[in-house]
């Protein structure tokens, strides 16, 4: 089994417009790393302190300062990567999402499925002016997440509209029958 680049998949789908995310996301990921690494900063701080092995044990003070660099490099790292792999497009048939830091995963949600809509705004997220949409659908849930608050709302209405325009076309369609 082949393991696509990102390049490799965006180049198959040419034909579908991505969109990229505003500079204020890039500091929103940053922001919620720094949170994600310090808590797992404090974590490994806490094992450590609490170690019920004897005290002079290497290799555990080896992986610890190992575990510790792998959290910073971590911090430092994937946000980068995170904002420069994430796109999304939306168009009349469906969501596209592809993500990733390690893995490229892309989402594709058909309009037509959708079963709920909701915008969200996390502490971090109203600290930049970011916010998420939340797209439900009878597999599960998708996120479009660090749009800026207008372009979520934007975003979140137009998919409204679509939404009550399949169901007005679905109604036709029985009524007919």
């Amino acid at each position: 089994m082949k393991t696509e680049s990102v390049n490799e998949i965006q180049g198959k789908t040419s034909g579908i417009t991505y969109e990229k995310l505003p500079k204020r996301a890039l500091s929103c990921m940053y922001a919620s790393a720094a949170v994600a690494g310090i808590i797992g900063l404090i974590i490994l701080g806490a094992v450590n302190y609490f170690w019920i092995f004897p005290k002079d044990v290497a290799a555990g003070k080896w992986v610890s300062l190992i575990l510790a660099l792998l959290i910073l490099a971590n911090m430092a790292v994937s946000p980068y990567f995170r904002f420069h792999r994430y796109r999304y497009s939306i168009n009349e048939e469906c969501i596209d999402i592809m993500e990733g830091y390690l893995f490229v995963e892309r989402n594709i949600v058909p309009i037509e499925r959708l079963h709920k809509l909701q915008t969200a705004r996390g502490p971090l997220d109203q600290l930049f002016g970011v916010a998420k949409v939340i797209v439900t659908t009878g597999g599960g849930d998708v996120t479009i997440s660090f749009l800026e608050e207008e372009k979520a709302e934007q975003i979140a209405d137009a998919l409204r509209r679509r939404i009550n325009e399949i169901v007005i076309e679905q109604r036709d369609a029985y009524g007919k029958e």
